[in-house]
């Protein structure tokens, strides 16, 4: 069945007299007719769901206007005010919006702050009788997470996902469509789409993307086409007959639930629903069941018929004394390490481990899951025996997570399993029972059916499961190696699941353990085994898994064998993380000399690495390096080669805020060690959010960005007037103001500031940027420059400090 939404709303009210800078969920309260209107007027075009005036009636949203008392009052009164207009002719979708700041590590909203905040207003928009919970407009998948997850504790209702992508076809945060229909839909999103930002043409194969992972049914609500700035207004260009014209490829490309964002009048939900009325659902292909773990930006697949996935092991204190005295420590400099240079090695996934005796494990992974999350793109397994550190971890993963391991003990089972449901993850089933390690294939297998019977029972499903055939000491067992061949043998033959397990064991108490793992490895990929979970840093066996994907055909011809055996015949190699290999360079400056100790600051910034910027900067110093080199040719240079990754779509918003954190404690050190010597602030950079604009979220991180790349600057918040802006550049010197507007209705106040500066005599640039905001609008309204994002407002404000 297709099912019509309606369209946008806030130019509705605005054009019915709502003012600029107004908070648009009081009408709900102060005049409920207006609203009404709005909806009876989509009802009458065709809609068959309307969306409640709520998009920011949370207590974080409504602080900026006061009423942040009135959450419960304000969504009830929204969702009556829909049932009153549409008069049982339609559905009502209570809508959530965006709170508009980031949650940690990427900003300062705490993640139980984030769900209290949509606990509340799920729980009034169910009390005053929606029908579905909206979550829409997210540009985050961790905020998007926090939502679903409080509207699913909060209430019984279906809860539809709508994220919004870029050109580039990513969110903000970098999630794109199919990690976020795998993330989403495992977490128990009833309807999963995408809304705003782009036309249709453009949401075209996102809906395509998001319907091939997913058998969820898929919601679109575009724009009507991209802004364009035209006699100084903000319009969107497609007519209702443009934009219905994409309905029958829409629906064919697996919507079923089509709508309008900005732009879109009862009009074009009138032409899309008679668009609609001469369409049938198309018949979608079932997604495969396959094993998929994300994180916040990549997808991992774990199957037959793919190429082995190494999960790596290092993340884990066990026999590491140094590793265990930092987590007791609280330090992450060794775990953030071991991150990156798995991922470098061509390690898919990672187990991660805070097993330290008299720590608070919970707080321990909170910390972990934080921080690895920001700094790779590698999905992560959760590995811990403690209930309470599991679902610490799981919670603030942005991403689906795997777990390591529910055995068939019933205490694990019974704590675990309703976690692993809860939070969408997928677990790692040991075949250890309440008497110990079964010692056959034979029990193995009993055991892990037992796991898999009840996880079923649970609610988890085929593709969920990753089996451990469990290695024992050959040394101790004749039996040990031919055992677990035979249960990998057994895994494929009864239930189909991709395979794990650890592999070292096998060779304790032997001499020339590495050749024993490694034929072992060899003897273990020849019956199946999918995802080892071992060292990606041992050579041996990173060649035994290329010498036997060539023999088992993963490796075509043995094309990548073939080149790895040649590099290694003429450099040293260093396998990577999307399963070549790179040369190393042959060359490296010296770590005590100059040069090497500035290629360390550098590594340190562009991995984030806030931790060793202290130890880092009194190194270069004491070396005698100015700190303008320090500041040059160590963290300037680093975060240039950061903004070409980002925009070459290499790395995403998350670890580029983390570089610049890292940019920031170096800033510091510098300004504490060597005052007199550091280098002044390159200029002074102003930015505001302009009036009648509450959304600040952009702004925020290009403040974030150039705050810490040597700029003195002034933040004036948001909603801003002209006048204030104007003042501060005065008052301040201000070599740049930087003006953000998100709205197409807010986009005139730039022209008002930019002209009041000019009449001031202001000297200052003007930069601006926003999701509305166009290369060609900041020509027309006389700013010198436009940014598309904080990492391209960073390089211009300091090209033009140096001319």
């Amino acid at each position: 069945m297709i099912h019509i939404f309606d369209g946008a709303t806030g130019t509705m009210l605005q054009a019915a007299g709502l003012k600029p800078g107004e908070c648009p969920e009081l009408v709900n309260l102060e005049r409920p007719e207006m609203i009404k209107a709005v909806h009876r007027a989509y009802v009458e075009a065709g809609s068959t769901i309307v969306e409640t005036n709520t998009f920011g009636a949370t207590r974080i949203k409504l602080e900026h206007y006061g009423c942040s008392d009135k959450v419960r009052e304000i969504n009830i009164a929204a969702v009556k005010a829909a049932k009153e207009a549409v008069e049982g002719k339609a559905k009502i979708a209570g809508s959530m919006g965006p709170t508009g700041r980031f949650i940690e590590p990427l900003g300062d909203l705490d993640f139980e702050e984030a769900y209290k905040n949509y606990y509340e207003q799920a729980s009034a928009l169910a009390e005053g009788g929606a029908d579905y919970i909206l979550i829409e407009t997210s540009i985050d998948i961790q905020e998007t997470r926090a939502a679903l997850i409080a509207a699913k504790d909060a209430t019984n209702l279906p809860v539809i996902c709508q994220l919004s992508y870029s050109e580039d076809g990513r969110t903000v945060t970098g999630t794109d469509p199919q990690t976020a229909a795998i993330t989403l839909d495992a977490l128990g999103a009833d309807i999963i789409g995408v809304n705003c930002s782009l036309g249709p043409e453009q949401l075209l194969p996102v809906v395509k993307t998001l319907a091939e992972n997913t058998n969820k049914p898929i919601s679109v609500q575009p724009n009507a086409g991209l802004p364009k700035f035209v006699n100084g207004k903000t319009i969107f260009p497609m007519n209702p007959e443009d934009f219905a014209r994409w309905t029958p490829k829409l629906i064919e490309a697996g919507a079923t639930y089509l709508g309008g964002c900005c732009g879109t009048t009862p009009e074009h939900i009138r032409a899309v629903a008679e668009a609609a009325a001469k369409c049938t659902e198309a018949v979608r292909k079932p997604v495969k069941k396959m094993l998929r773990l994300t994180s916040r930006s990549k997808t991992v697949e774990i199957d037959a018929s793919l190429p082995t996935v190494l999960i790596g092991e290092r993340i884990n204190p066990t026999g590491r004394k140094k590793l265990a005295a930092e987590i007791k420590e609280g330090s992450l400099l060794t775990v953030k390490k071991d991150a990156l240079e798995q991922t470098r090695a061509g390690a898919k996934v990672l187990d991660v481990n805070m097993g330290v005796a008299g720590i608070d494990q919970a707080a321990a992974m909170k910390r972990a899951i934080k921080e690895i999350a920001q700094m790779t793109t590698t999905p992560l397994a959760i590995d811990t025996s403690d209930a309470e550190a599991l679902e610490a971890g799981l919670r603030l993963y942005p991403g689906r997570a795997l777990i390591n391991s529910v055995s068939a003990e019933p205490e694990r089972i019974a704590k675990f399993l309703p976690l692993a449901k809860k939070y969408g993850a997928a677990i790692l089933c040991l075949p250890i029972t309440a008497e110990g390690v079964p010692e056959t294939a034979d029990k193995r297998i009993e055991a892990v059916r037992g796991i898999i019977k009840a996880a079923k029972e649970q609610g988890l499903d085929d593709g969920d499961f990753l089996l451990d055939a469990l290695v024992m000491t050959a040394a101790a067992d004749a039996k040990a190696g031919s055992e677990t061949l035979r249960t990998l043998d057994l895994y494929r033959k009864e239930f189909g699941y991709p395979s794990t397990m650890g592999l070292s064991n096998i060779s304790y108490g032997l001499p020339s353990r590495p050749l024993i793992n490694s034929t072992f490895f060899a003897m273990c990929l020849s019956h199946g085994l999918d995802a080892p979970i071992m060292n990606p840093y041992n050579d041996d066996m990173q060649l035994a898994l290329l010498a036997s994907s060539a023999l088992l055909g993963k490796d075509p011809n043995g094309r990548l064998y073939s080149k790895t055996m040649q590099a290694k015949g003429e450099i040293k190699t260093q396998f990577m993380s999307n399963g070549t290999e790179k040369a190393a360079k042959k060359e490296t400056a010296p770590k005590d000399s100059p040069e090497g100790i500035l290629a360390e600051i550098k590594e340190a910034v562009t991995e984030g690495s806030k931790e060793a910027m202290p130890e880092l900067i009194k190194k270069a110093l004491d070396a005698g390096i100015p700190a303008n080199d320090i500041t040059e040719h160590g963290l300037t240079d680093a975060m240039n080669d950061m903004g070409d990754d980002f925009g070459a779509g290499r790395i995403f918003l998350p670890e580029v805020l983390l570089s610049a954190e890292a940019m920031r404690t170096a800033f510091n050190e510098l300004q504490r060690l060597a005052p007199s010597k550091t280098t002044e602030k390159l200029g002074t950079f102003i930015i505001a959010t302009v009036k009648g604009d509450v959304h600040d979220l952009g702004k925020n991180i290009v403040g974030a960005l150039v705050g810490n790349s040597g700029f003195e600057l002034i933040d004036l918040g948001k909603d801003v007037p002209s006048d204030e802006i104007v003042k501060a550049a005065l008052e301040k010197k201000a070599d740049i103001v930087g003006l953000s507007a998100l709205m197409t209705t807010t986009m005139i106040e730039i022209d008002d500031v930019v002209k009041k500066l000019r009449e001031a005599g202001s000297t200052a640039k003007v930069m601006v940027g926003g999701a509305a905001v166009t290369p060609e609008y900041a020509q027309e309204a006389g700013a010198d420059f436009y940014a598309a994002d904080g990492v391209a407002a960073v390089r211009l404000a300091k090209e033009l400090m140096k001319k």
